[in-house]
């Protein structure tokens, strides 16, 4: 658990370009497992089992660390030993073939698991485009290339939905003091934006 804890200390190596700071491994592994759960929710898959192997896809990062897109075509990682030697005499060694699973994509949850994976980057572009960055703009060539390979309906739909849907819109245009409370009335509301995922 102490090794685990470590994933917030964790940065993710993409913020190499242009010394932004994204979300840790950690965070990254959160959202992972919400976004997991909205498109097993709608594909009729095993929720339980796609939290799971989201939780566990990036666990071996503790002791191989993150790799950006471009070191991948120069570094080796040992992640399979790695989380064997990790959860090894635990009671946790069963993950080990959750995330065999994960890796040879062979099942409904482990698609769902990669288009989840996948579809964080961008909305975290999508949280970036909203501060003023130009960074999602440069990297909207590679970004939608890497979104032609989402396996699932539902990770689709929720990318083309990502691409409208202000970052903001769930606080802003949600049940706040200005839409339901006692500033109710005094600001114009801007005009919904908001997905239904």
């Amino acid at each position: 658990m102490f090794e685990i804890g470590t994933m917030r200390h964790l940065a993710r190596t993409w913020n190499q370009f242009g010394g932004i700071s994204f979300a840790n491994v950690a965070e990254h592994t959160m959202r992972v497992a919400w976004i997991s759960l909205a498109i097993a929710s709608r594909e009729g898959a095993d929720c339980g089992k796609v939290v799971q192997m989201a939780l566990v896809h990036d666990a071996a990062e503790t002791r191989t660390g993150d790799v950006h897109y471009m070191s991948r075509l120069y570094t080796e990682r040992h992640e399979a030993k790695a989380l064997g030697d990790m959860t090894a005499d635990t009671s946790l060694e069963w993950i080990q073939e959750l995330w065999q699973e994960y890796e040879r994509q062979s099942s409904l949850e482990a698609r769902i698991v990669k288009d989840a994976d996948t579809l964080d980057v961008d909305f975290e572009l999508r949280e970036l485009a909203a501060t003023g960055s130009r960074l999602p703009e440069m990297f909207k060539p590679i970004r939608d290339g890497v979104n032609t390979k989402l396996r699932t309906k539902t990770a689709v739909e929720l990318y083309e939905s990502l691409l409208r849907t202000n970052p903001h819109s769930w606080h802003l245009e949600g049940k706040n003091r200005a839409t339901a409370g006692d500033w109710q009335g005094l600001t114009e509301q801007p005009e919904s934006t908001e997905s239904h995922y």
